[in-house]
């Protein structure tokens, strides 16, 4: 029987991903970045377009662009985001500690993709209700 390296294996697990698979961690992922409030934290982070260069927001800021979110919320979106190494956080010590948030090369190369699916919610927002609302004549 022949052995194979630790490089190996994870070489054949990452050929082997595939979400339609009830054990593929892929699944825990897109359960993670398919979160609403991961996908306004990455389309603001990531500038707001082609004219916008990616930048850091401190936390309150944050808050304030995402209207509605708790601090509880954003604070744990934020950790998993940092677990998951899509951001950074980083803290300067000043009197109190500035601490601000940025995406990582890993987190830009999702931004396009989440701020694409905020452009379309927005865009086609008016049609989906329109829809919603014959759907809803015809099954009542």
């Amino acid at each position: 029987m022949a052995t194979t390296t630790a490089a190996e294996k994870r070489a054949r697990a990452k050929a082997e991903y595939d979400a339609f698979l009830a054990a593929c961690p892929s699944r825990k992922l897109l359960d993670r970045i398919s979160d609403k409030w991961v996908t306004l934290i990455l389309a603001a982070l990531g500038g707001d377009g082609c004219a916008d260069a990616p930048r850091s927001m401190r936390f309150s800021e944050l808050s304030r662009t995402l209207a509605g979110v708790s601090q509880k919320m954003l604070t744990q979106t934020l950790r998993s985001l940092e677990r998951d190494g899509l951001l950074t956080r980083t803290a300067t010590p000043t009197v109190p500690v500035t601490v601000s948030y940025a995406l990582t090369d890993l987190g830009l190369s999702l931004h396009q993709m989440m701020r694409g699916l905020k452009t379309w919610a927005e865009t086609h927002m008016d049609e989906v209700l329109a829809n919603r609302a014959t759907h809803d004549t015809r099954t009542t």
